[in-house]
């Protein structure tokens, strides 16, 4: 069943990986090292790599009985906000990419979920689903410029760090402010 369809791989993108260099016997290997551009929207709403950043592809393409085993690292710039703070966060992430992409009409057609094992178009590889999927997962929720940020004044927006320590704001309750001026020593 040949996969010649719309959704089929473009070869000249950067995230296919082509086997035809690759022998299918069990065993074959070969290395793939590049840089890629990040695609769009490979984040999270508080953090993500933006869209064009280089990313750092260190691979193994490996031949086994019933397709090609990718894996290896995939490392590149990550920007966001604190999620306390809003400060800006410009950091680096690594993540581990292990993926199965099946021959066409092998066994795993049968034996496998049509979304458990990556599907090979021919004898291309899309690595953009397994690598979004490794990238988000490793990005944090909820970001943080440092593990011990205080965030910021709930009562005027200002960052704590920057606030002197005897800050706060005295609320009285307007029903007990008449209170309140018992306490005045008359002068």
């Amino acid at each position: 069943m040949p996969k010649n369809s719309p959704t089929s791989p473009d070869p000249r993108s950067p995230l296919v990986l082509d086997t035809r260099e690759l022998p299918r016997r069990p065993g074959a290997l070969r290395t793939v090292e590049r840089v890629v551009p990040a695609p769009s929207d490979l984040g999270l709403e508080l953090i993500g790599v933006p869209e064009g950043a280089d990313l750092d592809l260190d691979l193994r393409m490996e031949s086994v009985s019933e397709g090609v085993l990718v894996s290896g690292t995939v490392s590149g710039p990550i920007r966001g906000e604190c999620g306390r703070c809003l400060r800006e966060i410009n950091d680096s992430v690594t993540v581990t990419i292990q993926e199965l992409y099946a021959y066409e009409n092998s066994t795993t057609d049968a034996t496998t979920e049509e979304d458990e094992v990556g599907r090979m178009q021919g004898d291309l590889i899309d690595l953009e689903p397994a690598l979004r999927d490794a990238v988000v997962l490793a990005l944090p929720n909820n970001p943080l410029c440092r593990q011990d940020c205080p965030g910021l004044c709930p009562e005027c927006g200002v960052h704590r760090d920057d606030l002197p320590a005897d800050h706060s704001h005295q609320q009285i309750d307007p029903r007990w402010a008449g209170l309140s001026q018992l306490t005045r020593t008359e002068e």
